[in-house]
């Protein structure tokens, strides 16, 4: 069974879609390489967790002080 050929996004250069094909479907492999190098940025987003979490927990104080609050 033949895969499927795809046009890239990108490069606009045809090539087939395979099931074990690393990246995006609409982009070609080598494309795809050059994306996963901008993963790097995703390691530096892990510092932001940190605040985030603070940001989440301080959404939830506020969402259960809304909801739970006795008027007077």
């Amino acid at each position: 069974m033949a895969y499927p050929i795809k046009v890239c996004s990108i490069c606009a250069e045809e090539f087939e879609l395979k099931p074990d094909k690393p990246g995006f479907a609409n982009r070609c492999p080598s494309c795809s390489v050059e994306s996963s190098d901008d993963s790097g940025s995703m390691s530096s987003s892990s510092g932001r967790r940190g605040s985030d979490s603070e940001l989440n927990a301080a959404r939830k104080e506020a969402m259960r002080n809304l909801l739970y609050r006795k008027d007077s």
